[in-house]
């Protein structure tokens, strides 16, 4: 499907457009402009699908929503996004959105109602409500909230007002904006009647709807990635792997995770899925900050694109945008225009690349995965498909190495040389993908 094949843009968009940190429900700001501009560079990239953090009207970063029917409106208007949705599909760009469904701000209007009339309005069986405890905000009542954040409510999903709101907003986005997908945040919190639920929603509105999950610790999370359900997760475990090897030069961790999860062995966990893969995101170290070898950024990124997945870049680290999650987060999130463009221009070009060659290699988008060969600073893998065979060679260390696979000539799809498999040589900090002829 579209999304197998695409390569996914991620924009925080009230850090992106430089919104103000707290909402104070005044007047509307236009600035969905700043992402507009940017789709001829996107498309330029080779980017397939963008995929935005929240932007419904919320109280401060997103994940405390208020209105699920609003833009927020320190970014623009309903119009102004439905009209930036047609650029995106002008330009041959999908658009997912991020569905927030476990949890509410406190100014969600229903959670207001109660916290006014306690047991007097039927809003307060939306919400899981103590009227014999008290909140930190001294409510007069207590409720369950997300991993301990009182200002983020716990909606009670069982409940069929609940539902019924949740999926009529969905099938509002869908009909007033057109998006292609959305992102469940706190998947690993929404039970497997919800997806469903979900999935049976966007199929009566929009064929090949993706629906990805966010799940931090995916090991006994491969039923939910079914057609019932979900399309695809996050793959936190190959981002932890990635940095983490490349970090102690132990590329036998990250070889490790791509045979659990993707093998042909019986006991691997996503083989035939896709996952979302990424190296950062709004949530973890940008990868520039996180490397201690910059070198090996363009290693990180080929890695990104060859492993079995869906590749999805964080806007700014195309650039080497650096950021680490002091000040609450914000600086994992700068405005687009305190991002410096010209700081390292190689590694765009290294990326439209990779995902030029993805995008023309259906080994890349659907193939299995084989290890061929694996040291500490240096490994190997296959990738395989209809006839189509992929060799990926990885060097991290600062010295020349020397990988052998098969006795079989292979062009290198990033520099266009041709050589024998088994003889595949690396300069220091360097990776080759390898189409076998």
């Amino acid at each position: 499907m579209w999304f197998d094949e695409s390569t996914f843009y991620q924009i925080y968009p009230l850090g992106f457009c430089g919104a103000e940190r707290e909402n104070d429900f005044g007047e509307v700001r236009h600035r969905l402009g700043k992402i507009e501009a940017e789709i001829p560079r996107l498309k330029e990239l080779g980017v397939g699908a963008v995929l935005f953090n929240p932007l419904f009207e919320s109280e401060r970063h997103g994940y405390d929503t208020v209105d699920f029917y609003h833009v927020d409106r320190r970014l623009g208007t309903n119009e102004e996004f439905a009209a930036l949705v047609e650029k995106f599909h002008a330009a041959g760009i999908r658009v997912v959105l991020d569905g927030v469904f476990n949890h509410v701000g406190r100014a969600f209007g229903p959670f207001r109602e109660v916290r006014k009339l306690r047991e007097g309005t039927d809003y307060r069986f939306w919400f899981q409500i103590n009227f014999w405890g008290d909140s930190r905000y001294h409510d007069g009542f207590d409720y369950e909230n997300w991993e301990g954040h009182p200002e983020l409510v716990k909606l009670r999903l069982d409940n069929a007002d609940v539902q019924k709101y949740l999926m009529d907003a969905v099938r509002f986005w869908i009909r007033e904006f057109h998006i292609d997908g959305l992102r469940l945040d706190v998947c690993y919190l929404l039970p497997p009647w919800f997806m469903e639920l979900l999935r049976r929603t966007v199929n009566e509105e929009k064929d090949e709807f993706f629906l990805v999950g966010e799940v931090i610790h995916c090991g006994n999370f491969q039923k939910n990635v079914c057609p019932e359900r979900l399309n695809s997760i996050t793959n936190y475990e190959c981002f932890k792997g990635m940095v983490s090897s490349f970090n102690s030069d132990n590329l036998f961790e990250i070889e490790s995770s791509l045979t659990r999860l993707f093998s042909s062995q019986p006991w691997a966990l996503y083989t035939g899925k896709r996952m979302l893969n990424f190296v950062d995101n709004h949530d973890v170290v940008r990868a520039f900050t996180a490397l201690k070898e910059k070198r090996n950024l363009y290693n990180l990124y080929t890695l990104l694109f060859t492993i079995p997945g869906i590749p999805c870049i964080y806007y700014g680290s195309e650039f080497g945008q650096e950021g680490d999650k002091s000040d609450l987060d914000y600086k994992l999130r700068p405005c687009i225009d305190e991002v410096n463009k010209s700081a390292h221009p190689e590694l765009a070009a290294h990326i439209r690349k990779l995902a030029q060659i993805r995008r023309g290699s259906a080994a890349l988008c659907y193939g299995g995965y084989a290890k061929a060969t694996v040291m500490n600073r240096n490994f190997s893998f296959v990738r395989e498909y209809e006839g189509e065979k992929i060799v990926v060679a990885v060097n991290i260390a600062d010295s020349d190495c020397t990988v052998r696979v098969e006795e079989a000539e292979g062009t290198d799809l990033l520099t266009g040389q041709v050589r024998n498999l088994n003889d595949i040589y690396l300069p220091p900090f360097s990776a080759s993908i390898y189409r076998r002829n």
